[in-house]
C-alpha cells in the first residue's frame, strides 16, 4: 500500500515515480507532449485514486482495531490450552499444581467474557449509604442493586458505614472486587465508581436530594414514589438502605437479581479470598471443622439488654452502653422475660450444653466466627473444656485460643487489624466452606450465611430453637430432666432444622416477623423451586 512503483516514460531522460497514486515526476521538466486540459484532467483522475486509496486504508485499518478488541475477549477461550509465548511450561504447570488443592476449596477467579451491556434511557443517578454491619449492608447493596434495575437509573457504587458501632473505616473497594461488581452486572444495571463531574461538584456543594425510604417496600413504591424524585432531582441519595425491599410478593426476575448479585457479584477483594483459602486449607489439614457463630459480643449485649450470666459490673456497663447509642431505642430491658421469648444469643455455656447434647464430636475443630467474646476465659470455660479444638483468628483471651498461631502468623492478619468489616468477610468465606455451620444468634451474618449454604447445596446448617433449648436447658438445671432425656429432646427438636429445602413463612403486614429473604432465596434455589411447585 505504500509501496513506489516505478514507471516508464516516453523521454528517456525522465522518469516518474507513483506513491499512493501521486505521479512525481524526477529531472525538474513537465511533459511537452500534452496540453494543459489533459494534465489537469490527469490530476483530477490521479487525486480521486489517492482518495479511494486513502479511504481503503482507513477501513482496513478499523477493522483490524476491532478484530483485535474482539480477540482480548474471545482469544482466552479460543486459545485456551494452547501454549503461551510469554510462560515456560514448567512454571505453568507448578503454578497449577501448587493451586490445584487450594481451588477446591473456593473457587478462584477465572477469565469470563463479559456480558454485553444493557441499553437503557437513563432516568437519573442513585447513590446510596449503607448502615450497619457488613452482612446487613451486603443485603442492602443487594436491593439497591435491584432497585435500580427496575428503575433504570444509574447506581453509584454504594459507601459503607463508617460512623455505626464498629467504626470501621472501610471503602467498598475494600472490602469487595469493585470492577467485578460492575462489570459482571452490566447486562442489568449501570454501575459508576463516582458521578459525572458536574454533577458531583453539585452534589459536593450540598444540593442534593436526601432521603431514607419506607422499610420493607414494595418495588411499585420506588417506582412511584422515588422514581419521579430522581427525575425532577438527577440525583437522589438514600441514607438508610436497611431492609427497604420487601421479602415476599416481588416479581421473579427481581428476586433472581438480588440472589445474582449476593451470590455473584459481590466477591471479596483478592486479598480477602486469598486468606480464605490459606484458613480453610489449615483447617482441613486437621480434618473436618465447624463454624461457630458466637453472637456474644458487647455490642450485641448490649443492644439486646441480655445479660444471662453476667456479674452486675456488667450489667452496668452493658446498660450504659445501650443508653450512649441514641438510635438504639428500647433502653429499659427485661433480660430474663427476653430469654425465655428465645430473643437472646446464646451464652457460652448453653452453647457447649447444646452442642453435646446434639451429639457433636468433641474433637471437632471449632472455628469461633465472631469478635471478642463478652466476659473472656471465664465465659469460654465450659465450652473450651467440652471442645477443646478451639479456633479464632481475632483476638488472644486467655488460653482457650492457643491454636491461633498455629493456624496463622500475625503478619497475615495486619491489614485487618481495626477492620472488623474485612474481619467478617473473612469469617464469612470460612463460614461458608465449614462442614456444619451454627449460629447461635438469628443476625444478619447468620441469616445470609444460611441463605448461602442453601445456594450451594444445602449444606448443613443447625438453626437453633432458642426460645425451646432455654426451657429445656433450664429443666436440666433445675434436675427435672436427666441427661439423656434432655439430649433425646434436644434431637428431637432440631431434626428439620439442619437448612434443608423448605417453604419461606410469609406473614402478611408483619415483615420483621416472616422469614428473611436471603436466609431462605427460595426463587433461587432449585430444590425449593420444586418444593413450591408441589405445594
Amino acid at each position: 500500500m505504500c509501496r513506489p512503483e516505478r514507471t516508464s516514460s516516453s523521454s528517456s531522460n525522465c522518469q516518474d515515480l507513483v506513491w499512493m497514486g501521486v505521479r512525481v515526476e524526477k529531472g525538474g521538466r513537465g511533459s511537452s507532449n500534452g496540453s494543459s486540459s489533459s494534465v489537469a484532467a490527469a490530476s483530477r483522475s490521479r487525486m480521486k485514486m489517492w482518495m479511494i486509496r486513502a479511504t481503503t486504508s482507513v477501513l482496513v485499518w478499523t477493522c483490524v482495531v476491532q478484530l483485535t478488541t474482539l480477540g482480548e475477549m474471545w482469544g482466552p477461550r479460543v486459545l485456551k490450552g494452547w501454549p503461551s509465548c510469554f510462560t515456560h511450561d514448567s512454571s505453568s504447570s507448578s503454578a497449577v499444581s501448587a493451586l490445584d488443592f487450594d481451588s477446591q476449596l473456593l473457587p478462584s477467579p477465572r477469565p469470563v467474557l463479559l456480558p454485553p451491556k444493557r441499553v437503557y434511557k437513563n432516568n437519573g443517578y442513585l447513590m446510596v449509604s449503607c448502615n450497619g454491619g457488613l452482612n446487613q449492608m451486603r443485603a442492602a447493596i443487594c436491593d439497591m442493586v435491584a432497585i435500580a434495575r427496575y428503575l433504570n437509573v444509574t447506581l453509584i457504587v454504594p459507601e459503607l458505614d463508617k460512623t455505626s458501632f464498629w467504626a470501621d473505616p472501610s471503602e467498598f473497594q475494600d472490602i469487595f472486587d469493585v470492577d467485578h461488581f460492575i462489570t459482571s452486572l452490566r447486562d442489568e444495571v449501570r454501575i459508576l465508581k463516582e458521578l459525572p463531574p458536574r454533577l458531583k461538584l453539585r452534589v459536593e456543594s450540598g444540593m442534593v436530594y436526601t432521603m431514607p425510604p419506607i422499610s420493607w417496600s414494595d418495588i411499585s413504591y420506588y417506582k412511584n414514589q422515588i422514581l419521579p424524585l430522581i427525575q425532577k432531582y438527577k440525583v437522589v441519595h438514600l441514607n438508610r438502605t436497611d431492609a427497604r425491599l420487601a421479602n415476599n410478593g416481588q416479581p421473579l426476575d427481581l428476586q433472581k437479581l438480588r440472589c445474582r448479585v449476593n451470590f455473584s457479584a459481590l466477591r471479596f477483594t483478592p486479598q480477602i479470598e486469598e486468606l480464605g483459602r490459606k484458613v480453610i486449607k489449615l483447617l482441613r489439614q486437621n480434618g473436618p471443622f465447624m463454624v461457630l457463630h458466637l453472637r456474644y459480643e458487647m455490642d450485641m449485649l448490649a443492644f439486646s439488654g441480655c445479660t444471662q450470666g453476667c456479674n452486675s459490673d456488667e450489667v452496668e456497663e452493658l446498660t450504659r452502653m445501650r443508653y450512649a447509642y441514641p438510635w438504639w431505642k428500647e433502653k429499659i430491658i427485661n433480660s430474663d422475660l427476653k430469654r425465655k421469648d428465645g430473643l437472646c444469643p446464646l451464652t457460652p455455656e448453653e452453647t457447649a450444653l447444646t452442642l453435646r447434647a446434639l451429639d457433636i464430636d468433641r474433637n471437632i475443630q471449632i472455628y469461633i466466627a465472631a469478635g471478642e467474646i463478652y466476659g473472656g476465659e471465664r465465659r469460654m470455660a465450659s465450652l473450651a473444656k467440652d471442645y477443646p479444638k478451639l479456633v479464632n483468628l481475632k483476638f488472644k483471651h486467655g488460653n482457650w485460643n492457643v491454636r491461633k498461631e498455629t493456624l496463622l502468623e500475625p503478619s497475615d492478619l495486619q491489614f485487618f487489624q481495626n477492620h472488623s468489616s474485612q474481619m467478617a468477610a473473612l469469617d464469612y468465606l470460612v463460614s461458608l466452606e465449614s462442614d456444619i455451620f451454627v449460629p447461635t444468634y438469628d443476625g444478619n451474618m447468620a441469616k445470609v450465611v444460611e441463605g448461602h449454604r442453601r445456594y450451594l447445596g444445602f449444606k448443613k446448617t443447625i438453626l437453633l430453637n432458642r426460645k425451646l433449648l432455654v426451657d429445656l436447658i433450664d429443666q436440666y438445671h433445675n434436675g427435672v430432666l436427666d441427661w439423656d432425656t434432655f439430649s433425646s429432646a434436644v434431637k428431637r427438636a432440631h431434626a428439620d432444622r439442619m437448612g434443608s429445602p423448605t417453604k419461606r413463612l410469609v406473614i402478611l403486614d408483619k415483615p420483621k416477623e416472616e422469614d428473611y429473604f436471603y436466609a431462605n432465596p427460595q426463587e433461587c434455589l432449585e430444590s425449593s423451586v420444586d418444593l413450591l411447585s408441589s405445594t
